[in-house]
C-alpha cells in the first residue's frame, strides 16, 4: 500500500469514526446522564437525587429539570465522543497498519489487542478534560450548593482557577485502565467479524444461490452490540471509580475521594461489590444499542468513502 493511499485510508477511518460517534451520542445521551448519577450516588451524600430505577430517573429528571436536565453535558459529550471515536479509529488504523507491516501480514488476536490498547491510551490522554467536564455538568442538579457551571468553557475556566490544571486529569488512572474496555470490545468485534465472514463464505460456497456473502447492517449491529456487552461487564467498575473521582469538590474545596484506591476502599466498605456496578442497567441500555449504531454508521460511512475514492 503506497504512503498516500495508506494516509487516505487512515483519514477515512477517522472521518467515519467521528460521524459514528456523533450519531451515537445524539441518540443515547439521556441514559448517559442517568448512568452517571447512579454511579456517584453512594447513599451518603445529600446533594444528589435518589432514583428507584432507570425509568424513574428519566421521568424525574424530565419533570424537575426538563429537557435541559436530560441533556446536561451534551456539548462536551458530543465533542468528547466525536474526538474520541475519530482519534480512536485513526490511531487504531495506524497501529494495525504498523503491526501488520503495511498490510503484508495478517494480525493475530494479540496484535489486535495491542492496537486497540495503544489507540485507547492515546485517546484517553487527549480527551480526559472533556470527559471530566461532561461528568460534572451531568451531576449538576437543583440540590447543588456551589455555583453551577454555565457550560464547557465556564467549567474549564472555573476548574483551572479553583483547582489548578491538574484537576483536568482527575480520573486519569481508571481511564487508562478503561483502555482495556476498547481493547476487549475491538478484539471481540474483529474476531466475531472474522467468524461471521468465514461462515458466510463457506455457506455461499456450499450454496451459490443463497445470496450475498458480504456483511450487512444487521450483522454490524449484532457485532457491535455483542462486543460492547462483553467489554462493559468486564470493565464497568473502572467507570464507577472514574465518575466518583471526577465529582466536583464540595463548597469547602475538599474532594469526596482522594484517589482511586480511596474510592475502591470506601465503595467496598459501604456498598459492597454491588457498588461497583451501580448504573449498569442504563449503561447497558445505552451502550449495547449505541455500539450497534456506531458500527453500522462507521462501516457504512467507510464503505461510502471507499466507493467515492474508487469513482475518482
Amino acid at each position: 500500500m503506497s504512503e498516500s493511499k495508506s494516509g487516505q485510508w487512515q483519514w477515512e477511518n477517522a472521518a467515519a469514526g467521528a460521524i459514528a460517534g456523533f450519531a451515537t451520542v445524539a441518540a443515547m445521551h439521556p441514559l448517559d446522564v442517568v448512568r452517571t448519577r447512579f454511579q456517584v450516588n453512594d447513599g451518603r451524600v445529600f446533594n444528589l437525587p435518589t432514583y428507584k430505577n432507570t425509568a424513574h430517573a428519566i421521568l424525574t429528571i424530565a419533570r424537575l429539570e426538563g429537557l435541559r436536565g436530560l441533556y446536561a453535558g451534551f456539548f462536551p459529550a458530543v465533542l468528547g465522543s466525536t474526538l474520541s471515536w475519530g482519534l480512536y479509529f485513526f490511531f487504531y488504523g495506524r497501529a494495525k497498519q504498523r503491526y501488520s507491516k503495511n498490510g503484508e501480514e495478517k494480525l493475530s488476536p494479540g496484535l489486535h489487542l495491542a492496537s486497540a490498547a495503544e489507540a485507547g491510551a492515546l485517546v484517553c490522554l487527549c480527551t480526559n478534560p472533556v470527559w471530566l467536564v461532561k461528568t460534572r455538568l451531568q451531576l449538576q442538579t437543583p440540590l447543588h450548593q456551589t455555583r453551577p457551571y454555565s457550560g464547557l468553557y465556564d467549567a474549564l475556566r472555573t476548574i483551572m482557577t479553583e483547582e489548578g490544571w491538574t484537576a483536568l486529569y482527575k480520573g486519569i488512572v481508571p481511564s487508562l485502565f478503561l483502555v482495556s474496555h476498547g481493547a476487549i470490545q475491538f478484539t471481540t468485534y474483529e474476531e466475531l467479524r472474522k467468524a461471521i465472514v468465514d461462515y458466510k463464505f463457506k455457506r455461499s460456497k456450499q450454496n451459490p444461490d443463497n445470496g450475498d456473502n458480504t456483511l450487512n447492517s444487521v450483522d454490524y449491529a449484532i457485532l457491535g452490540g455483542s462486543s460492547k456487552v462483553a467489554a462493559i461487564l468486564l470493565t464497568y467498575p473502572f467507570q464507577v471509580i472514574r465518575a466518583r473521582l471526577q465529582q466536583r469538590p464540595s463548597s469547602d474545596g475538599i474532594p469526596r475521594y482522594m484517589d482511586s484506591w480511596h474510592v475502591v476502599k470506601e465503595t467496598f466498605r459501604f456498598e459492597g461489590f454491588r457498588g461497583f456496578y451501580k448504573g449498569i442497567t442504563p449503561n447497558l441500555l445505552k451502550n449495547a444499542p449505541a455500539s450497534s449504531i456506531t458500527f453500522i454508521v462507521f462501516e457504512n460511512v467507510l464503505n461510502f468513502l471507499r466507493m467515492a475514492r474508487k469513482d475518482n
